[in-house]
């Protein structure tokens, strides 16, 4: 009989830890037939396994795994997609504000947004002088296409710096 034993390194102990994290969204996968709490799951597990590729130090890796321990995600709560929801938007805003990791789509999601705004302004402020709904219209429109110009070019400066999940 022939036993193989791999030596533990820190990498690998990171991984197994993270992996736990991954194999409990995968088998909650398993129990629910519900799309959007499948979603909700399946972006957990790509964050995860975004952040086991990710070359992270030994003090990063303890407050990211201490953060996962403080939302309790092992919990069974009534109301499990948004439980788990709630989670989510705070393991990504943990992410953002502590190491500068943003998910795909991110910054083009949020200048799309401000962008709108922006429009709905400028379409009423400056566009006004053409018929209303007209000078609305191109307003949004010039707004999100805009928006959504410079948030693709910061996404595009966040993966180059590694910044992206």
């Amino acid at each position: 009989m022939f036993f193989c034993f791999k030596t533990l390194t820190k990498k690998t102990l990171k991984i197994m830890k993270l992996k736990y994290v991954s194999n409990l969204f995968e088998n909650l996968i398993d129990e629910t037939s519900k799309k959007s709490e499948i979603k909700i799951y399946q972006e957990f597990i790509q964050i995860i396994t975004s952040l086991e590729n990710k070359d992270l130090s030994e003090n990063e890796i303890k407050s990211i795994e201490t953060e996962l321990d403080r939302m309790k995600l092992r919990s069974n709560s009534r109301n499990r997609k948004k439980y788990y929801k709630k989670a989510l938007n705070a393991f990504k805003n943990y992410l953002k504000e502590t190491y500068s990791l943003t998910t795909k789509g991110y910054y083009t999601q949020l200048y799309g947004g401000l962008g709108l705004s922006f429009g709905l302004l400028f379409g009423v402020a400056i566009l006004s002088n053409l018929e209303r709904s007209l000078g609305l219209s191109l307003g949004l429109i010039g707004g999100m296409v805009v928006g959504s110009i410079m948030g693709r070019n910061k996404d595009a400066q966040a993966k180059i710096s590694g910044k992206t999940l």
